[in-house]
């Protein structure tokens, strides 16, 4: 990603937030920081003119002086006490509001009709969604602000130390090859300096960005192979898979540790040049002006007021050196938060594209699920299953035979997750329908009552249906725990998880129900007890089911076979 086409990106996503809905208070606090990085510079004049009258009255052996400057001190003091506090307070108030609308969009970008499941298949750079937007959004805010923060600070200053610089170098006679006088030589001295280091520290600093960019993708897949093992940590026991998690978290970690070393080799070399110009830094101001301090041109006063000036002209012309790491991982962060919604824009393109061979769903006013020259097909390969031609009345049971991988394809077909493919898909217009994958999502940290009422609030059921419906379904040692909080893929067992699935669906009451393997893990008989309450409870709703269960056919009125 060129470097102008990345920040004209970034400023276009994220610079929105300025003419937000609360653009207003946004803009004041905008303000209000402004202003107080003006009354920072302010501050550090004050010092640096405080710093000319203190030598001087050291060198006059002044003790009323002396006492004057202590007073003023203080009052400088107090002053940029609070500039300091209220401008941390304004700051960190930006930035967590930047941030909530950041991760407010992009969350809505990616969870929005299922483009948090297609952008899954589509290629590029944007593993890891969850980091992205939790990490790298902080990060591509947070830094965003601090580095404006103190890029803008530094013009100030290099615009006022400037002056001051300008007037206190007064004019030097150079004589070489010919005599001139030269006005400012202590400002061009410093535009020398920082220009020369900021131009070897940034070449020093390049490696840095792609060190960084590698680092957080390898810190990502790290933590996600441990999530993965703690969400199916009864499935690695029961196998005695530790061995097989430990060799893999082992390749996982050995991959930041080799991130690590180039990190390292880019900070050594970047330490090496800014230790060495932190040091020259301290002591150059000094000899650069002491050569008029010697000939008695300048007071003593005027000699550290003027190194100090130097100093400051110097570091805000050394800004980028300075904060090369601080860019390099504000880069790295909006890179990789670019990038996924580079992606998301991808999924949006593909399936808008009219050339593309996509499947067409269309709702009807009929009561029918209707499946016309069907086929279904991988993102640009080849083709699953084609030729599926059916219509399903409204109550009748279908079951889903042949490649159970392409039943759960076509289920995506019909919930609109899945549109590689040609063919026509007729759905019932306004009709409630309910998919049960194999195993139901139960929201961690939530209580039983919110994980069971997935994704309407805890509220939409009365106590009596909860309890009622847990009965039937087996699972009224549960009734107890309704109110409890606790991260229920963990703590109930894959055949309870989808017995909740059964109370999910028979509270919903839908008209058309998509069973893919959703009560695998009951035995025979239970499997078929759950079939027959789907049959008592909801007996005018259509059933298609992928199952294993040896006599389904019994229980299903159609086949179509993939």
């Amino acid at each position: 990603m060129h470097s102008e086409g990345f920040f004209l990106d970034f400023v276009h996503f994220a610079g929105r937030f300025w003419v937000s809905e609360n653009k207003a208070a946004i803009q004041r606090s905008t303000a209000l920081l402004v202003g107080l990085t003006i009354l920072q510079i302010v501050m550090a004049v004050l010092v640096n003119k405080w710093n000319a009258a203190l030598f001087d009255a050291i060198e006059q052996h002044s003790m009323a002086g002396l006492i004057a400057q202590i007073i003023f001190l203080m009052l400088i003091m107090v002053a940029s006490i609070v500039i300091t506090v209220l401008h941390l307070s304004v700051k960190r108030g930006l930035m967590i509001d930047w941030r909530t609308w950041v991760t407010e969009k992009v969350t809505g970008r990616w969870m929005n009709d299922g483009r948090h499941y297609l952008v899954s298949h589509m290629p590029g750079e944007h593993d890891n969604p969850d980091e992205r937007i939790a990490e790298d959004c902080r990060i591509a805010t947070e830094s965003a602000i601090s580095l404006g923060h103190s890029l803008f600070y530094s013009c100030l200053s290099l615009i006022s130390f400037t002056q001051i610089l300008w007037s206190l170098s007064g004019v030097v006679s150079v004589d070489f090859i010919y005599k001139f006088d030269v006005h400012g030589h202590l400002v061009w001295i410093a535009i020398i300096y920082a220009g020369l280091a900021s131009w070897l520290g940034w070449l020093v600093g390049i490696p840095l960005t792609k060190a960084t960019n590698a680092n957080q993708t390898a810190e990502a897949n790290y933590r996600s192979g441990l999530i993965d093992a703690r969400e199916n940590s009864q499935a690695i026991a029961l196998i005695k898979g530790e061995s097989f998690e430990i060799e893999r978290f082992r390749k996982l970690f050995s991959r930041i540790r080799e991130v690590w070393a180039q990190q390292t080799g880019a900070w050594q070399y970047i330490l090496a040049f800014s230790s060495g110009y932190g040091l020259l830094s301290m002591a150059f101001p000094v000899l650069v002006s002491s050569p008029l301090y010697i000939s008695g041109a300048i007071t003593l006063g005027t000699l550290m007021q003027s190194a100090q000036a130097f100093q400051e002209m110097a570091s805000s012309l050394s800004w980028p050196v300075n904060n090369l790491a601080g860019i390099a991982m504000w880069r790295a962060s909006v890179e990789r938060v670019l990038s996924l919604l580079n992606a998301l824009d991808a999924v949006d393109e593909e399936t808008a594209k009219l050339e593309h061979h996509l499947i067409v769903v269309e709702q009807t006013n009929k009561p029918v699920l209707g499946f016309h020259n069907l086929s279904i097909s991988k993102l640009n390969g080849p083709v699953l299953a084609s030729g599926i031609n059916m219509v399903i009345q409204q109550g009748e049971h279908v079951l889903i035979t042949g490649n159970t991988f392409t039943g759960a394809k076509l289920f995506r077909a019909i919930a609109q997750l899945r549109p590689w493919g040609t063919g026509k898909i007729e759905l019932p217009s306004n009709d409630n329908l309910f998919f049960m994958p194999p195993r139901p999502h139960l929201p961690a940290n939530f209580t039983l009552r919110e994980a069971i009422c997935y994704p309407k609030t805890g509220s939409c059921y009365s106590d009596e249906e909860l309890r009622q419906t847990l009965q039937v379904v087996d699972l009224g040692h549960l009734i107890e725990q309704l109110d409890s909080i606790d991260i229920w893929t963990h703590s109930l067992s894959r055949e309870e998880q989808q017995r909740l699935g059964m109370v999910r669906l028979l509270l919903n009451k839908p008209h058309w129900i998509f069973l893919q393997e959703a009560l695998d893990s009951l035995d025979a008989e239970s499997e078929e007890q759950m079939i027959r309450l789907i049959q008592k409870l909801l007996p005018d709703a259509t059933l298609l089911s992928i199952t294993k269960m040896e006599n389904a056919a019994r229980f299903h009125e159609k086949v179509l076979e993939l």
